[in-house]
């Protein structure tokens, strides 16, 4: 790791050992993947070693010099990527995390699709997924990821915003409640100013993040009769009214792969959201516990 033929170019030095064990599963996953970027490695400049090779044959024409010259902007661009998005996974290993146990072909799968990825707040989303997958082996599936390949950054920051909307109930659930009057009717204002309508969340629907209904809702069922929830680490305990009842928690649901991105989005609490979800369970009959 750290020296000229390694196919990822992290310095060693320093690293814990499970960080040293994810670049090296990392190097050993991208392997067959960017075997033309582990010459640049070897060679130091693989732009300068094809040039020098091009510029041997006779016959060499500028298309070709020019082809070959962007091939290798390209590949470096996206080995400085690969680079970029494991180092950031770095620090959010744990002490137990077992890098080396991650499916070779989940981790090429995943620097196939993430390789491109060059902006900083979308790396930092492909990050946590190499960490969590780091972690825990088998955390995040293939779906998961090619779900993630296909946002863009402003797909990404509407999740996020959307996320703001959930809940820990029964796992997390996105508390979407359009039955009131607001902005729109049946849209209230808190959603309006955060730009959740129909139409964002069909967006969201459309990418696979999460499943919409127009028409009544989704429910929870199970919970005790007195039960806590939490909204960003602020809890809630809550005593139904009648035993047994199933628990109203709006017009969206994550989809497996929403709920896993939703952990790691970088979602942030809305302002007044906690008083006006605990309003509407007290509206509904339901008693707060001290």
């Amino acid at each position: 790791m750290g020296n000229n033929n390694s196919i990822v170019n992290i310095d060693a030095k320093g690293l814990s050992k499970v960080g040293a064990a994810l670049v090296d599963k990392v190097a050993e996953g991208i392997g067959g993947i960017f075997k033309p970027t582990q010459i640049v490695r070897e060679a130091r400049a693989q732009a300068k070693a094809d040039l020098i090779t091009a510029q041997s044959q006779i016959e060499i024409d500028e298309l070709q010099r020019r082809a070959m010259q962007r091939f290798v902007a390209e590949e470096a661009k996206r080995q400085s990527n690969i680079e970029a998005i494991t180092k950031q996974a770095i620090p959010l290993l744990d002490d137990m995390a077992q890098p080396g146990q991650m499916n070779d072909d989940w981790v090429a799968n995943f620097f196939e699709k993430s390789r491109i990825v060059s902006d900083d707040d979308m790396q930092s989303l492909w990050s946590k997924v190499l960490a969590g997958e780091s972690n825990s082996p088998g955390k995040y599936s293939k779906r998961t990821v090619n779900l993630l390949s296909d946002l863009d950054k402003s797909d990404a920051e509407l999740f996020s915003n959307f996320c703001g909307f959930a809940w820990a109930l029964a796992g997390l659930k996105p508390l979407i409640y359009f039955e009131n009057d607001g902005a729109e009717p049946g849209r209230p204002e808190i959603y309006a100013q955060h730009n959740i309508n129909f139409d964002t969340l069909s967006h969201l629907e459309a990418l696979g993040l999460i499943t919409h209904t127009a028409i009544g809702g989704f429910v929870t069922r199970g919970l005790p009769k007195t039960f806590s929830t939490a909204y960003h680490g602020r809890h809630l305990t809550l005593e139904m009214p009648n035993e047994g009842m199933p628990i109203e928690i709006g017009s969206a649901l994550f989809t497996n792969a929403g709920a896993q991105l939703a952990e790691i989005c970088g979602s942030k609490p809305i302002a007044g959201f906690y008083d006006f979800v605990e309003e509407r369970f007290k509206a509904k009959g339901f008693m707060v516990v001290p």
